[in-house]
């Protein structure tokens, strides 16, 4: 398995799923780490392509540029992404429903009488970045909510501290910004209450993976939940039935996330 970042929580919570779904099947996990290079991602496929490995699980560094490193592993070996994907065709895919995980969001945001939001996130280089972003702003304009500028880097705590000085900077503060993920979220809080402006009193924020981190800041953070296990079990299924020589059109199952309220979207909570 190769994934973009180990100390990611998110990551770490997956790569725990994995190793149980595939220990199930009957088989060990061997794990690295790509740094979302795509460099560092071509030279571990090609490591576990010279030691014959049964299959790859894969979440793609970059969602353009992983599908040629992807080709450099042996054909007929059985590979699944997971979380992100290429923008080609290669290999299965199973992951969160981006577009249920932010409308469950916006729809209670909405529900608190939310009117502007803006959206902190990850650049074009990964598929969730490009998912959540476009689907961010396609769902609040259908639902009539004023979208202010947002910000885009990388899935990072740094990110969201960044995130915060930049809509710190602009002037006017939404009444929510919408993170991209819990690390961005919990930057931008804690950036945000340097500055004096309070989570949820002054505006309100929400992240999205549901990892333990989510649970242990405070406030404690309103997020979309991936149901990690279920998308583990899904994967290791899709990985041993191609292992076991299906074949077909490669499959893209979406796997609906649930939302977690948290203190974060509950002023005076």
């Amino acid at each position: 398995m190769i994934v973009p970042v180990i100390g990611n929580p998110f990551y770490a919570q997956l790569v725990d799923a994995v190793e149980e779904e595939l220990g199930l099947a009957g088989f060990e996990l061997l794990l690295a780490d790509s740094h979302g290079r795509l460099e560092e991602e071509t030279r571990r496929l090609r490591v576990f392509g010279d030691r014959r490995v049964d299959g790859v699980v894969v979440v793609p560094a970059q969602h353009e540029g992983s599908a040629d490193a992807l080709r450099t592993l042996p054909d007929g070996l059985a590979v699944v992404q997971v979380d992100r994907f290429t923008d080609r065709a290669i290999a299965d895919f199973v992951g969160v429903d981006n577009e249920v995980g932010l409308r469950l969001v916006l729809d209670h945001l909405l529900e608190l009488g939310v009117r502007s939001v803006a959206f902190a996130g990850s650049d074009q280089v990964t598929s969730s970045g490009v998912e959540r972003w476009e689907m961010f702003h396609r769902l609040a304009e259908q639902r009539g909510m004023r979208t202010m500028p947002g910000f885009r880097r990388d899935f990072s705590i740094a990110s969201g501290a960044a995130a915060a000085d930049a809509f710190l900077a602009a002037g006017e503060l939404p009444d929510a910004i919408v993170a991209g993920d819990d690390l961005i979220a919990v930057g931008l809080i804690a950036r945000l209450r340097e500055h004096g402006v309070g989570v949820p009193d002054r505006l309100l924020v929400t992240g999205f993976d549901g990892s333990e981190l989510s649970t242990v800041c405070w406030p404690t953070l309103t997020t979309v939940v991936q149901p990690v296990q279920a998308i583990a079990r899904d994967a290791v299924g899709v990985l041993v039935d191609r292992m076991r020589g299906a074949t077909g059109p490669f499959r893209r199952n979406l796997v609906a996330p649930t939302l977690r309220l948290g203190a974060s979207t509950t002023p005076g909570g």
